[in-house]
């Protein structure tokens, strides 16, 4: 989240909290130290390869840790348990995540002196898994002219040599944003646990014509056809600045770059691109590409977060390097216009390519539905949502599928399963399943009029959010099914619950069978004053498929719905007074006219992740 995104409510001045400047070396001083870098990054190289087997953190020199139990003095029940949230203060876009010698590494915007926006720096976290983490201290501050104000979002890459760089947006001491670069200081030590501005510094400042306040966020860099590297940042153009555009750089070496007077992509309408992502993926197979890959197997997504809508939206089309341009397969759902990954709280996201494992993963990043007040009260705010695998749907090609990665089923515990159950009209079931830390599966019959109809990929669209909050609001539907679905972070009595749930629909002319599903958080609390919207949009559903299933995965405050094996996915923040602890109760429900068979039903309780917190950072 940037300044200009804030609520007049959230709209805390970076004037008003300040920012100490420290001292720098001089440009002949950082040169020499670069040449250094760039000499041991390749002997790193020869002697510890990417993909090197993990060494324990304590004997690479970092000890001072603290167990998250440590860190939390008092029990707090929308403290989540198995995503990942520092120990304390404000946290943002998550940024330039990437594997490098057994480790994972991730970066997000961050807070260190506040549980509110300002101050921005770069959070850092290494992890073997991607489950369990050691936050470590920060990797980027603002202490030069052109970041001084703020270490804003971005990106990671790997030279040639194999040394990860990291390409961020500074915000100046005239409160101008330009883009710039840090590397490893030791490229030798797994955990990076410090890193060095370059002395090219800024590498890209606006450029004549465009707004120096909205132009941020470069994305990771691909090598074009031309065998030069690529790379975007994102911005706004137009009198009434609502063209929505992403200016393409290129350069030689990943270190001098130049604008080369386009744009990869613009759309009227959109406003301001935060942080895009460009990426190719695999037609046939869920496999993760790396990014500068092309061929007849590719397509391309371009992701933007939309400043104007606070959502993340993508297309799915074709690049054509020799143009450096992008066109959307489908224009009715080219960017900003259509598809979202996720249709609740998820913004700011940024992929990568892991390596380590062939797959492409997504990061997102949840705020808080509840008031700022409450943030500074509890000490923190904001979760980063489960990294996801994500990939294209090969019998759609015009949009993504996404899932939690395999390492989050190794939290499962106590499973419990059922099947066969009939759920008559109006019916409502108990799972048996207390907890705030649950993973849920459910797989639905389809029902029998609708099976085997398939729903065109336009239907997408966000107009599907709007059906949900109809059916919310007690709209009905004609020839419909539903909704059925689950109520979790329920008290028994109901007066609080998050409700996730499927409807299906036509118009009674003999047309396909549209399928929503929604989110229905209008009793998720007896509070009054946290966001309570309804999420959702349609899901496909092909014709081969013969159920509807769902994954829900609760983690106190925090819910992630995955519909149909991820093509449609909305996380929902919640903040339930009585539904906590053992008082949390699941069920299965039908509120439709015609009865529902679930094939099975399976939960798990969700084992707390290892966080350690390094006890020298704040």
């Amino acid at each position: 989240m940037r300044e200009s995104e804030l609520s007049p409510a959230e709209d805390c001045r970076l004037d008003h909290l300040g920012f100490s400047k420290k001292m720098k070396m001089g440009t002949a001083m950082r040169s020499l130290a670069l040449s250094s870098i760039l000499i041991l990054a390749l002997l790193a190289m020869i002697i510890a390869p990417t993909s090197a087997s993990h060494v324990p953190a304590e004997k690479l020199g970092v000890t001072n840790f603290e167990s998250s139990k440590a860190a939390e003095h008092v029990y707090q029940p929308y403290r989540t348990g198995y995503h990942f949230q520092p120990r304390k203060n404000w946290m943002n876009d998550p940024n330039g995540p990437f594997f490098y010698k057994g480790w994972y590494h991730f970066f997000y915007q961050y807070n260190r002196n506040a549980a509110v926006w300002g101050n921005i720096t770069w959070g850092h976290a290494v992890s073997t898994d991607l489950v369990h983490w050691r936050t470590l201290h920060t990797a980027l501050k603002g202490d030069d002219w052109y970041d001084v104000k703020g270490v804003w979002s971005g990106s990671a890459a790997f030279l040639p040599n194999g040394t990860p760089v990291l390409y961020y947006t500074g915000w100046s001491n005239a409160s101008q944003q330009t883009q710039a670069m840090a590397v490893p200081e030791d490229p030798s030590d797994p955990l990076l646990k410090e890193w060095d501005k370059a002395p090219q510094n800024p590498i890209a400042l606006t450029p004549p014509g465009y707004n120096s306040s909205q132009f941020r966020d470069p994305t990771t860099p691909w090598m074009g056809a031309d065998g030069e590297w690529k790379m975007l940042v994102g911005a706004v153009v137009g009198e009434d600045q609502l063209t929505g555009t992403a200016l393409l750089y290129t350069s030689k070496d990943l270190f001098n770059w130049k604008f080369t007077g386009k744009s990869l992509q613009s759309i009227h309408g959109t406003g301001m691109w935060e942080c895009p992502d460009f990426y190719p993926v695999d037609l046939h197979q869920k496999k993760g590409l790396e990014t500068s890959v092309m061929g007849p197997h590719v397509k391309h997504v371009l992701k933007v977060s939309l400043d104007l809508k606070k959502h993340d939206y993508y297309s799915v089309g074709t690049y054509d390097a020799k143009t450096d341009s992008y066109t959307a397969d489908n224009n009715k759902l080219d960017t900003g216009l259509g598809l979202r990954y996720d249709y609740g709280k998820f913004y700011a996201s940024k992929t990568f390519f892991d390596q380590n494992k062939g797959r492409r993963i997504l990061w997102g990043w949840a705020n808080e539905s509840s008031s700022v007040a409450d943030d500074v009260a509890k000490g923190w705010s904001s979760v980063q949502c489960l990294p996801r695998h994500i990939w294209l749907d090969p019998e759609a090609t015009t949009n993504l599928v996404q899932w939690p990665i395999e390492e989050v089923d190794a939290l499962r515990m106590n499973k419990m399963t059922k099947e066969g159950i009939t759920l008559e009209k109006g019916a409502m079931v108990d799972l048996m399943r207390k907890g705030t830390q649950l993973d849920i599966e459910v797989e639905f019959a389809m029902p029998e009029s609708s099976e085997g109809k398939a729903q065109s990929p336009e239907l997408l669209a966000e107009n599907g959010h709007l059906q949900c909050s109809d059916l919310v609001a007690g709209k009905k539907m004609a020839h419909g099914f539903g909704p059925f679905g689950l109520h979790v972070l329920a008290t028994e009595d109901l007066a609080e619950r998050t409700s996730i749930f499927f409807y299906l629909y036509n118009d009674g002319k003999g047309g396909d069978w549209k399928t929503l599903f929604c989110g229905d958080h209008s009793m998720s609390s007896l509070q009054t004053d946290v966001d309570k919207t309804t999420y959702g949009s349609y899901v496909t559903i092909h014709k081969s498929d013969t159920s509807l299933s769902v994954r829900v995965l609760v983690d106190h405050s925090t819910v992630e719905s995955f519909a149909q094996g991820g093509r449609t996915v909305f996380t929902s923040r919640v903040y339930p007074e009585k539904a906590i602890g053992g008082a949390a109760k699941v069920y299965l429900f039908n509120n439709g006219s015609e009865s529902v068979t679930v094939k099975s039903v399976s939960s798990w309780d969700m084992a707390s992740i290892n966080i350690k917190f390094w006890s020298g950072a704040p």
